[in-house]
């Protein structure tokens, strides 16, 4: 089946096996190897992209499901050669050893902090429990997910200043 969707910003189009799982054809297909596959049951998270800005497990995710939503990958983040504020704070806060779970714990914070942009300790690790790591106690990795917090602050007050002004003209 043809099913076409857009990866971190390219459009792809692409005959799919109707049993692909979204994870394999990123990998296999597109070579967006930084979507780790863990455990293919949906248990661990590692997989996690972002479709139509929502975390997914792409192992529990068709591709033809996929078809014509726009996913963001680990590798779509960085822009300019400059990583995405999480990416910068898991990076600075040291929330990785092997590294295995970074990309899903990454995308699954992002789509935390969209949902809750000022998360406390418990938030924080209530948003990822559904993404395992089996080296850190995962203290860096909240911890790394409140720094994100307060860098992608500025930006989101910028932001709604930009709407603010545009309601008011």
């Amino acid at each position: 089946m043809r099913v076409t969707m857009v990866v971190d910003g390219v459009s792809y189009t692409d005959e799919v096996e109707p049993r692909t799982l979204l994870v394999q054809h990123l990998r296999e297909k597109l070579g967006k190897t930084g979507t780790v596959v863990g455990c293919d049951t949906g248990n661990c998270g590692a997989c996690t992209v972002h479709v139509d800005g929502h975390s997914v497990k792409s192992c529990s995710m068709l591709a033809a499901q996929a078809d014509g939503c726009e996913i963001t990958t680990i590798e779509g983040l960085a822009r300019d050669g400059k990583l995405h504020p999480v990416q910068q704070a898991f990076h600075d806060n040291h929330a990785l050893q092997c590294g295995f779970c970074t990309p899903g714990m990454i995308m699954q914070a992002i789509d935390l902090l969209a949902d809750d942009p000022d998360p406390d300790e418990r938030t924080v690790r209530h948003g990822l429990e559904g993404n395992l790591c089996r080296c850190t106690g995962y203290q860096n990795i909240v911890r790394a997910v409140q720094d994100a917090a307060h860098r992608l602050k500025p930006a989101a007050e910028a932001d709604r200043e930009r709407e603010t002004v545009a309601g008011g003209e």
